[in-house]
């Protein structure tokens, strides 16, 4: 079960052993604090906790195995326990047939091969929850509900996309620019896009949303000066494809539902863009020409795919192409 949905019902009875796999700390974080408010509801307990490297098998096994005077349950938590659990895969097998009633034992590790024998133990007795990362409709989903849930905040879907764009697809810094974010709007009900491109990434995403400007209205130059502010000040060549891709994307998409006859500002509201940008945009598209506006979802495409290892052209020159190639130059 992945994380995200195991934190929807998180079961009144935990499983005697629970192992997180993958590398989202902050879904491994929500599902570990969301189990102990169940396995432990007495604020004055508290579980065991060790690191996989400082603890050895004999300590965690009579941790669990201990009567407790006090509370119902042992809880015994091993962080980063990729090591351990190699050290101890036997013994650990044989604890997941048959583990202690009154204990709890949480185990962190980064990858844990399905076809191995404690996943099958732990997957058919226990509890195996996937805190992989979360990526498209996915993540999207998580933004949302973490803005509903956490900050009673509703956000579109288009403010959701800049998010990701500009902050990256780890949950906890999504989280911490929600938590920004909530604070920005106030009393408004819902987070939109424009409070996103103004609050997340500081002077950076104001110098990218420049740049975009730039190249939008036939600006070359400046876009150039603004893409080597960025590059030099050590912003990831992904991160400003991120910020270009998100506003171009919407001009790619509104040339195509205007070849079904669509007028041009109804093809731009379609395809995301406010109304702000419709006349800069129409300009834009009505300079450069269809043909050329009929490439930039494949120059968006081949930059990404080349930033990504598919191109021996460093870095620099494969943005410095795609803004030049936006830009009508070329």
């Amino acid at each position: 079960m992945h994380a995200t949905e195991l934190l929807k019902s998180i079961p009144n009875e935990p499983a005697s052993v629970i192992v997180l796999v993958g590398d989202e700390r902050s879904l491994k974080t929500d599902v570990i604090n969301a189990l102990l408010r169940v396995a432990l509801p007495n604020e004055d307990d508290a579980p065991t906790r060790y690191t996989g490297k400082d603890v050895d098998l004999k300590t965690v096994r009579d941790e669990l195995l201990t009567i407790s005077m006090w509370g119902d349950r042992r809880v015994v938590v091993i962080d980063d326990a990729s090591d351990f659990v190699s050290a101890n895969r036997s013994a650990l097998e044989k604890y997941a047939e048959k583990p202690g009633k009154k204990s709890v034992l949480i185990v962190d590790v980064k990858t844990l091969a399905k076809n191995t024998r404690l996943y099958k133990i732990v997957n058919k007795n226990g509890l195996i929850a996937e805190c992989s990362e979360l990526k498209g409709a996915a993540l999207a989903k998580w933004v949302q509900e973490a803005a509903q849930r956490t900050y009673e905040k509703t956000i579109d879907r288009g403010a959701v996309q800049l998010l990701i764009e500009l902050a990256g697809s780890a949950l906890g810094q999504l989280d911490q620019e929600l938590s920004k974010l909530a604070s920005y709007v106030g009393d408004q009900p819902s987070i939109d896009a424009e409070a996103v491109r103004r609050l997340v990434g500081g002077w950076k995403a104001e110098t990218t949303w420049a740049m975009t400007d730039a190249i939008r209205d036939g600006r070359l130059g400046d876009a150039i000066t603004a893409l080597d502010k960025l590059l030099n000040s050590g912003e990831s060549p992904h991160r400003i494809l991120g910020g270009v891709a998100y506003v171009f994307r919407k001009m790619s998409v509104a040339t195509e539902l205007s070849r079904t006859g669509l007028p041009l500002n109804a093809a731009l509201k379609q395809a995301g863009a406010f109304p702000n940008e419709y006349d800069p945009a129409g300009r834009y598209l009505k300079r450069i020409g269809r043909p050329k506006a009929a490439k930039i979802a494949s120059w968006l495409l081949e930059t990404e795919t080349g930033l990504k290892g598919g191109s021996r052209m460093p870095e620099r020159s494969q943005i410095e192409l795609l803004l030049v190639r936006l830009a009508g130059a070329a």
